[in-house]
């Protein structure tokens, strides 16, 4: 488990403390973060912190989506956002649980939010001075860390656009399907935290101050933004995937149209070497010298006029 813990109270600067000082509220802001998946985490909540069992569950539980319930005195706030080590989170965005109390908050999260040590920064400088700012320096820089991701899916599906060629085809449906399958996945967990945001600055609590509440409101709208960027690449993606499949499928239809008129012009050119090619007796001109050349030349001239015919159709247009 590693734990770090911070003391803001009474109008001292900051102090990096242990996780059991920082356990009583105080007239300013108490803040202790655990993260890790081993059992000291649970023990600890319930028998150092005594936090009840539900918010014990709530805070540890394996599985989390976004949301904000009023709890007791305080609030269960659940935000997602990057993972400092994608690699290490098992879904595309990390969890970070809260309760959040007047004069304190404790959060807990599996792995590292890149938003995490920003906030922590602040922290250190001071600049935040009690749950509200807290929070809401959580969510700002989750959206400020986010928003550019979003935006790099829209701009790939743009590269792809530009460049759609059914020649090379796998690689751009390699890439279609990639961002699609970001955009699902973010939005799985963006949609509802918009939502979670939006109740949280209508909660009737007193560690929220008005400005507080004014800067949840426009993380909770450039969530709804990145929602419906997040909607417009999925369905990019979907009609892109489309395109993909039709431009292969005609450039698969012109290549057969390709193969089956060649394969039209040399059937008759087949028949007529093969006639001519059989070892019976009483072949025309078979002892004349100029015999070959008159073949040959005989069969330029069908297959130049099959060939003519061809494009005179227009069989050979895309």
């Amino acid at each position: 488990m590693k734990a770090a813990a911070w003391r803001l109270c009474d109008g001292r600067a900051p102090q990096a403390v242990s996780p059991d000082e920082a356990l009583p509220p105080c007239d300013g802001l108490a803040w202790v973060h655990l993260e890790g998946t081993d059992t000291a985490i649970p023990d600890w909540l319930r028998d150092r912190a005594e936090l009840p069992a539900i918010v014990v569950g709530a805070l540890t539980a394996t599985e989390t989506r976004p949301r904000c319930e009023p709890m007791e005195e305080g609030a269960i706030v659940n935000l997602r956002g990057l993972a400092a080590q994608p690699d290490e989170a098992a879904d595309s965005l990390a969890s970070v649980r809260m309760y959040v109390t007047r004069g304190r908050v404790i959060s807990v999260s599996r792995v590292t939010l890149s938003a995490l040590p920003i906030v922590q920064g602040h922290m250190g400088e001071g600049k935040l001075k009690d749950p509200g700012d807290l929070v809401t320096a959580i969510a700002v820089a989750i959206t400020k860390l986010l928003d550019p991701d979003v935006a790099a899916l829209g701009d790939s599906l743009d590269d792809c656009e530009v460049e759609l060629d059914a020649r090379d085809s796998w690689r751009f449906r390699r890439a279609v399907s990639a961002a699609r399958r970001t955009a699902i996945d973010y939005r799985r967990f963006v949609q509802p935290q918009r939502d979670a945001l939006e109740r949280l600055g209508d909660l009737d609590v007193d560690w929220l101050e008005p400005a507080d509440r004014q800067h949840l409101k426009e993380a909770a709208d450039r969530f709804a933004r990145m929602t419906e960027e997040l909607e417009s690449i999925r369905e990019r993606a979907a009609l892109m995937h489309d395109q993909l499949t039709d431009m292969r499928a005609e450039l698969l239809d012109t290549r057969s149209l390709l193969v089956a008129v060649v394969a039209l012009i040399f059937l008759p050119l087949t028949f007529v070497t093969g006639l001519l090619g059989m070892n019976v007796a009483g072949i025309p001109y078979a002892d004349e010298p100029w015999a070959f050349n008159a073949v040959i030349g005989l069969c330029v001239l069908m297959a130049a006029g099959l060939g003519g015919y061809f494009l005179h159709a227009h069989w050979f247009r895309r």
